[in-house]
């Protein structure tokens, strides 16, 4: 059981992630999710959209999971590749404020995705998997969704590589952040969660680990803006499990 801080602007999930919590929390801020993320990344979510697609290495007959979508901002980004591209997300507010994107959206739980096995030829989250209760489980998901050879793409805030930059950077989670926020957000408090989460959050060989775990292979990262960001990537082993 988790327990929730009202900080006037709404409730916040706590960091034990009460899968009820977050998506109520995503509900809150669907409306001005998109221009507030822009905002506070100086516009460099659209940098690291873009290399998400190019890392996954599309063709036009891939089939691609495209999982804690929200708006579908990031499917319509890899659509233009020429794939099939299916937005899910638990948060119906998002799949909601995103309806004008003409893409194919399903409401999914990544604990329990309503796929079957090997549907996909791709599959990545971008700035999702730090939200789920259990990151084992929803790699393993991934993994189970995925044809043997599929490859899986992580875009996920990170540790910033040089230490000067990274004190800078979380003070500016945990100060700045949130005070931006408060000017363009419609649930400023989300994103006090949001600095928390990311200071929580595994550095890059930690994750790259965690994927490994998760039955992936050929696992590597590329750092954007001097870590910040981290997208990793790892392939599906093209052999059945022992």
């Amino acid at each position: 059981m988790t327990d929730s801080t009202d900080h006037g602007a709404g409730t916040r999930a706590s960091l034990e992630k009460e899968p009820s919590e977050v998506a109520e929390m995503f509900d809150g801020v669907a409306r001005r999710y998109d221009l507030t993320n822009t905002v506070l990344s100086f516009g460099q979510d659209r940098l690291w959209r873009r290399n998400t697609r190019r890392a996954l290495d599309l063709k036009p007959r891939d089939v691609v999971l495209d999982l804690a979508a929200g708006t579908a901002v990031s499917t319509v980004e890899l659509a233009a590749s020429g794939a099939t591209c299916i937005a899910a997300d638990f948060s119906l507010g998002m799949l909601r404020a995103g309806a004008n994107r003409k893409v194919p959206k399903v409401a999914a739980d990544a604990l329990h995705l309503p796929f079957a096995d090997a549907s996909f030829d791709a599959a990545t989250i971008s700035f999702g998997l730090r939200n789920v209760n259990d990151v084992p489980l929803a790699l393993s998901e991934l993994n189970r969704v995925l044809k043997p050879g599929g490859r899986l793409v992580i875009c996920e805030f990170s540790t910033p590589t040089l230490k000067p930059f990274r004190t800078v950077y979380m003070e500016y989670l945990m100060k700045a952040l949130p005070a931006v926020a408060t000017k363009v957000s419609s649930n400023p408090a989300a994103y006090v969660y949001l600095a928390e989460s990311i200071r929580a959050w595994p550095d890059q060989a930690a994750l790259a680990s965690m994927i490994g775990d998760a039955g992936f292979g050929e696992v590597t990262w590329q750092n954007q803006t001097g870590g910040i960001v981290a997208i990793h990537r790892g392939v599906k082993s093209a052999q059945p499990a022992a």
